[in-house]
């Protein structure tokens, strides 16, 4: 692994509106229908490139976690869409219940991961990715495991985060593939200094982005991404029974073909809720700088951040977040 001492960029916490994005657009599907129903059915438009072994990069959350995407869903994603896939996740940097491999496949039977394989990518080992284009890295270290795969699948509960601000698919690929001892300690770290977490803001967001496009690369056209808007602490569902309590509402699923255009339309329909149902949030992702998840994205060439929404509800037709999130109910604890 090689550094480069660079500073990171700017504005993290500043909200970038549609109307000032520039480039093309990609397409991003979105339903209101938070259910097995509603996953198979955003699971179609975007898995044609799913082929071969396929790994799905799901956050299976620490003990008895309430907020992770609900096991029923994925239970029967795999068994009508995906039989022979694997559920894919790395061990913790922090030492608790998923630092190790034997620990975490205790979380993992606690939580109700029992029916489909679980392959804890860093189990066997570690391999080092190349990071194109990067400026904190030339190389990733990643759970060797990740190479047995063909494609990925990045089933990702979007929510807050309290070192990245929010965690949408960047996030749960960017430390979710990278392994527990030494690529989330690249991420995370400054080497020779005491705080495990020292890394923070931009710089941050731009490391975890990085390592996001190293697993990427890797997959190339045969990774697709969902993010389930549902349960959306400001805390990740790292924190466990520990997380913040939930204040809000319940939005739907966007999928995509285009990382950035799925984290960057989850972040839009956020913003398009009113103020007192997204206030909490917005703070959580402001106050950390994760905004620049998104906008070093687009530097790295990763995505677009403009898109076409479409509604698969009604027909298919293109929509604005403000339309999708117009009958959104408060959230009541």
């Amino acid at each position: 692994m090689s550094t480069i001492k660079i500073a990171p960029g700017k504005g993290g916490d500043r909200y970038v509106p549609y109307a000032a994005r520039t480039g093309n657009e990609s397409v991003v599907y979105f339903t209101r229908d938070l259910s097995p129903e509603g996953l198979l059915k955003i699971y179609d438009k975007i898995s044609a490139n799913l082929t071969g072994r396929v790994g799905i990069k799901l956050h299976t959350g620490e003990p008895k976690g309430p907020n992770i995407i609900p096991r029923p869903w994925v239970k029967e994603l795999i068994a009508k869409r995906l039989p022979e896939a694997s559920i894919i996740e790395t061990n913790t940097y922090y030492d608790g219940d998923r630092y190790t491999t034997e620990d975490h496949r205790k979380t993992l039977e606690v939580n109700g991961w029992t029916f489909a394989p679980v392959d804890i990518l860093d189990e066997d080992g570690t391999a080092l990715l190349p990071v194109k284009g990067g400026k904190w890295f030339t190389e990733m270290s990643v759970g060797k495991n990740l190479l047995n795969y063909d494609s990925m699948l990045a089933l990702t509960h979007f929510k807050g985060h309290v070192q990245g601000g929010f965690g949408g698919s960047n996030k749960n690929i960017g430390i979710g593939c990278a392994d527990g001892r030494i690529g989330k300690a690249w991420i995370h770290t400054t080497p020779g200094q005491p705080n495990q977490w020292d890394i923070a803001k931009e710089e941050f967001m731009e490391r975890i982005t990085e390592s996001t496009k190293a697993s990427i690369d890797f997959f190339g056209k045969n990774v697709a991404y969902i993010n389930v808007l549902r349960n959306m602490s400001v805390s990740c569902d790292c924190e466990g029974v520990a997380a913040q309590p939930v204040v809000t509402p319940n939005i739907g699923i966007t999928a995509s073909l285009d990382i950035l255009a799925v984290d960057q339309a989850s972040m839009d329909l956020v913003y398009a809720l009113p103020d007192k149902d997204h206030k909490d949030l917005l703070q959580r992702i402001e106050s950390r700088h994760g905004l620049r998840q998104l906008t070093y994205m687009k530097e790295m060439g990763m995505g677009n951040d403009r898109y076409v929404l479409i509604d698969l509800d009604n027909g298919e037709v293109r929509i604005q977040p403000k339309d999708a999130v117009k009958d959104v109910k408060p959230f009541e604890g």
